[in-house]
């Protein structure tokens, strides 16, 4: 693979814009785009689209293009069936995520991403301030309250970051993912990833609901098995893309986790 990265310059797949120009684009929005349109391409190139299909420069392909695609990862990836062993040992180490009823009191300090933030410098100040209130001793008052009235992109920002009682279904699926079916109390050591942004957060409280038996959740733990399977399917797929695509003004190196969002 060929990658040159250049951040006043049009990111390109191929040749192929990725945004129009000047036009400032996130890093995991970018790298989306890439990984999408390598996908675009490599259908055309299978016979499963038209090679007058459009090409986007605002991240939205054709539904044709969407479709084609889908038949694309359905024949080139293998993504075997669970086993009834490998769903029972995947059931005892995280028998907590099928809780039901699990809740979290929670409140967050959010550092929104919007068209045209520098991200860099939106990081920066994230983790700046997960550092002062993971450091603040308590003896001047309420210092993650502080930093969410002063900071916070969301309403609850007035609150002092307060988001109450939550459960999974509350929230976004990724932001839900590092709430429930742990055992942290107290400001998370980590940003907190969403489709909204960086999220400073605070686990206030825990009530752990009640963890099912097995056989009540085989079903959902095969389908969490079968995704687990196919996210590394698809992710040595676009890798294997990748390295056979001249890539310019992306950085796809280690991107694994944009990869298949």
């Amino acid at each position: 693979m060929s990658a040159t990265i250049d951040t006043a310059a049009v990111a390109r797949i191929n040749g192929v814009a990725l945004h129009g120009p000047a036009v400032a684009v996130a890093p995991e929005a970018l790298r989306q785009r890439a990984c999408t349109e390598l996908l675009r391409q490599a259908a055309q190139r299978e016979g499963l689209l038209g090679v007058d299909d459009a090409p986007a420069t605002d991240g939205a392909i054709s539904e044709a293009a969407t479709a084609a695609i889908d038949a694309l990862l359905e024949r080139e990836l293998a993504v075997p069936e669970p086993s009834d062993e490998a769903c029972r040992r995947y059931h005892a180490a995280h028998a907590a995520r099928y809780a039901a009823g699990e809740r979290v009191r929670v409140r967050h300090i959010l550092f929104a991403v919007t068209p045209g933030v520098d991200v860099v410098a939106l990081r920066e100040r994230a983790e700046g301030a997960l550092l002062d209130v993971r450091c603040h001793d308590g003896t001047a008052g309420d210092g993650f309250a502080d930093a969410a009235r002063a900071l916070s992109n969301c309403p609850s920002g007035a609150e002092g970051g307060h988001l109450g009682w939550v459960e999974a279904r509350d929230c976004a699926p990724e932001f839900a993912r590092e709430l429930f079916g742990k055992t942290e109390v107290g400001v998370l050591p980590r940003l907190v990833h969403s489709r909204f942004g960086l999220h400073v957060v605070e686990v206030q409280a825990r009530e752990p609901g009640v963890v099912p038996e097995f056989a009540a959740v085989r079903c959902a733990v095969a389908v969490a098995l079968r995704q687990q399977s196919f996210v590394t399917a698809l992710r040595q797929y676009l890798h294997v893309l990748a390295g056979a695509a001249i890539v310019e003004g992306v950085d796809l190196e280690g991107a694994d986790q944009s990869l298949v969002q």
